[in-house]
């Protein structure tokens, strides 16, 4: 079990979280992760249903975005995290399997910078070992890594597709005026994590993050707005998306662990590939 010991009073509470999920030499007990398919996990965290903002009902056409009717959503909050909005998996098979074909064929092809130097043409690879050497590209206004900022000389233009998906997401949850300005697709192999750390490189702190993954499951830890605060754990599963707004837009959050899933698959040309792989693409508004 997670140590009880942990607790608010911890300097370092999220760190001790962190590690605990993410120890390999003994695998960590996932009794106490948050499932948003099993309602059996829900414990005593206050997650409530959320209905879709009036307006965005099944009226809206998505079918072309790979997403399921907008009333068949199944959107949760969480009482102990204000501002978080978790909707499982609203995609189609198909849907997901467009959007990973995005990622692939698209998203990470020039003028959008990847992490990979090498001469490349991901489209277009068959190797495996070259694949999961990709860890990211960058959409729209494309982040600048070392000084952690945005630079208006340095951004192209943003997915069509992307956006309105976007749109779409954050006018379901109340935010009518979001606009879709810079991605980060993460590409993680099974053996990635992501450490605990706060989005706040963008002017707009009052528009959401919206976080969408595809693939493998993985174990998402939400904490506050300091390291002390004890992180809630939840599984993220294909197709979850995960949206960060008002009191938590700017709290600590980190992947510690990939989980493979056996259930999970794809057809197509990335069906191999993706097997053990997760995919996230995060969106979210720059400007004011």
């Amino acid at each position: 079990m997670l140590q009880e010991g942990i607790t608010n009073c911890d300097s370092d509470a999220f760190r001790r979280v962190f590690k605990y999920y993410k120890k390999k030499c003994q695998a960590p007990d996932l009794a106490g992760v948050i499932n948003f398919q099993d309602e059996s996990t829900f414990g005593q965290n206050g997650i409530r249903v959320y209905s879709p903002c009036s307006g965005y009902g099944s009226s809206v056409t998505v079918d072309d975005l790979g997403l399921k009717p907008l009333d068949d959503w199944n959107i949760f909050t969480v009482n102990k995290h204000p501002g978080l909005f978790f909707i499982s998996n609203p995609f189609t098979k198909s849907g997901i399997e467009y959007w990973i074909q995005q990622s692939f064929e698209n998203y990470c092809l020039p003028p959008n910078p990847i992490n990979i130097q090498e001469n490349v043409d991901i489209r277009n690879c068959s190797d495996d070992t070259i694949l999961q050497k990709l860890r990211w590209a960058t959409l729209g206004y494309h982040h600048n890594w070392d000084t952690k900022e945005y630079d208006e000389n340095y951004r192209d233009k943003f997915p069509c597709d992307l956006s309105r998906l976007s749109t779409i997401i954050a006018k379901c949850v109340g935010f009518k005026t979001f606009t879709a300005e810079a991605a980060i697709v993460n590409y993680y192999s099974l053996d990635s994590s992501i450490g605990g750390h706060t989005d706040h490189s963008e002017k707009n702190h009052d528009a959401p993050l919206i976080s969408v993954s595809f693939g493998q499951t993985a174990i998402f830890l939400l904490g506050g707005i300091e390291k002390n605060v004890v992180p809630t754990p939840m599984f993220i599963h294909s197709g979850d998306i995960v949206i960060m707004s008002g009191p938590t837009r700017l709290c600590y959050h980190a992947v510690p662990k990939i989980i493979p899933n056996a259930e999970f698959a794809v057809d197509g040309r990335w069906s191999t590939i993706m097997s053990k792989m997760r995919l996230n693409l995060n969106v979210r508004q720059v400007n004011l």
